[in-house]
């Protein structure tokens, strides 16, 4: 036994963690296994901020969407499967350790994928994070006795992926898989991917916490709006190389970060834990969701990046693509926020006709980027968003003024 103190742990029979375990919060292993994360995030932002900047953004499209899935699914799966079935021993530690190096050599593989479409590396990483998946899920199916099948479901469905995966990439090299038809399988294994758990889980459902599912959702939030704020200092730091700074400049790093803060203040404007656990058969559209707004905040970094980046030099993209560059993330990110609040919140806590405006309104703003400049749209994108935070804040205030007196009156206040 280790010395009263430590936190050494050898070996920890693996079973189901309880749903209401009080004081769950993220370990320090899930912290540092995010860090490998912010690599990845940063090396796919950076690539898109790059094809953006040389006029490409839509041909980068698909293979930043298609990269992205690959780091949230790895991330997502991490974090379910920690969720239930954390020991935070020897073994859990190392097999966790495997996954963090197939997320570092994915990210090396990013530059290739975007020049060149070579997914060779990234594909290799993202094997190697399924090994250590795999591992875990046959760990859990061997020393949990109830949750066994839900556990072998999991590993078969996993492997098979993988290994179509892999097959995708060998018949691509092989001249096999033309353009279209290798964006069909690839639909179709990220199709196949997000139906694993929905299979896996008919058997019996895991025992994932839904306070500390809240909290992981909020920290990998948080990362990637700290990616967009790296992003938007690496545009800062090419603006000032190019010894051309101008008004423009000071508009949008100033815009920039202010819309990032009202992008923070929506998402955490209500405390997800307490809805995942009076509505976990929501779960998985609340957990799928949150694709579209990862996506979203990193796609928006780069955006940023390279709308603060043009106005210390010139850039092959015209202002109306540097316009939709920030104001599709934007849009994309308050729908879908809107629509993961909804699944979880008991009343709406943004109104459903002012996300429509703010959304329609972001997204014609670009169109006038060619005359007002692009400065003017991304404070144009900030103020609307920040009106949206201020009329959410105001409604909400509202409505706990009007409840404060049927409260009292009652005599259940």
């Amino acid at each position: 036994m280790p010395p009263t103190g430590t936190t050494i742990r050898i070996r920890v029979r693996m079973s189901a963690r309880p749903i209401d375990e009080p004081h769950r919060a993220s370990s320090q292993l899930e912290l540092l296994f995010d860090l490998t994360f912010v690599v990845a995030v940063a090396a796919v932002t950076a690539r898109l901020a790059h094809d953006i900047a040389g006029g490409h953004g839509l041909a980068a499209l698909v293979p930043f969407l298609q990269v992205f899935f690959a780091i949230w699914w790895a991330w997502m799966n991490f974090t379910w499967f920690a969720s239930s079935y954390d020991t935070d021993d020897v073994a859990y530690r190392l097999l966790t350790m495997v996954q963090m190096a197939g997320v570092l050599i994915l990210a090396a593989g990013v530059p290739a994928a975007f020049s060149h479409s070579d997914y060779g590396i990234i594909t290799l990483g993202y094997v190697i994070m399924r090994i250590g998946l795999v591992a875990q899920w046959l760990r859990a199916g061997l020393e949990d006795p109830a949750g066994r099948r839900t556990a072998l479901r999991y590993a078969a469905g996993i492997s098979l992926v993988t290994a179509g995966w892999a097959l995708r990439y060998l018949l691509a090299e092989l001249g096999l898989l033309p353009s279209f038809r290798g964006l069909l399988v690839l639909l179709c294994l990220d199709v196949l991917e997000l139906a694993v758990p929905r299979w896996a889980e008919r058997a019996r459902p895991t025992a994932w916490h839904p306070h500390h599912i809240a909290e992981r959702y909020g920290l990998f939030t948080i990362i990637l709006l700290g990616e967009s704020v790296l992003a938007a200092s690496r545009g800062v730091e090419g603006a000032l190389e190019a010894g051309q700074i101008r008004g423009t400049f000071v508009v949008i790093a100033g815009c920039g970060l202010v819309l990032l803060f009202a992008l923070w203040w929506l998402y955490f404007l209500i405390e997800a834990g307490e809805g995942l656990s009076d509505r976990r058969h929501r779960s998985y559209l609340w957990g799928y969701g949150h694709y579209g707004i990862f996506a979203a905040l990193a796609a928006l970094g780069a955006g940023l990046e390279v709308a603060v980046e043009q106005s210390g030099h010139a850039v092959a993209a015209s202002p109306q693509a540097l316009g939709y560059a920030v104001a599709i993330p934007a849009g994309v990110y308050l729908a879908l926020l809107w629509a993961v609040h909804a699944l979880v919140a008991a009343e709406p806590v943004i109104h459903p006709a002012a996300v429509l405006g703010c959304v329609a309104a972001v997204l014609l703003l670009p169109l006038a980027a060619p005359r007002i400049g692009v400065a003017a749209v991304v404070a144009a994108i900030t103020g609307i968003c920040v009106l949206l935070v201020a009329v959410t804040i105001t409604i909400a205030a509202a409505g706990t003024r009007r409840q404060g007196p049927r409260l009292s009156t009652s005599g259940e206040s």
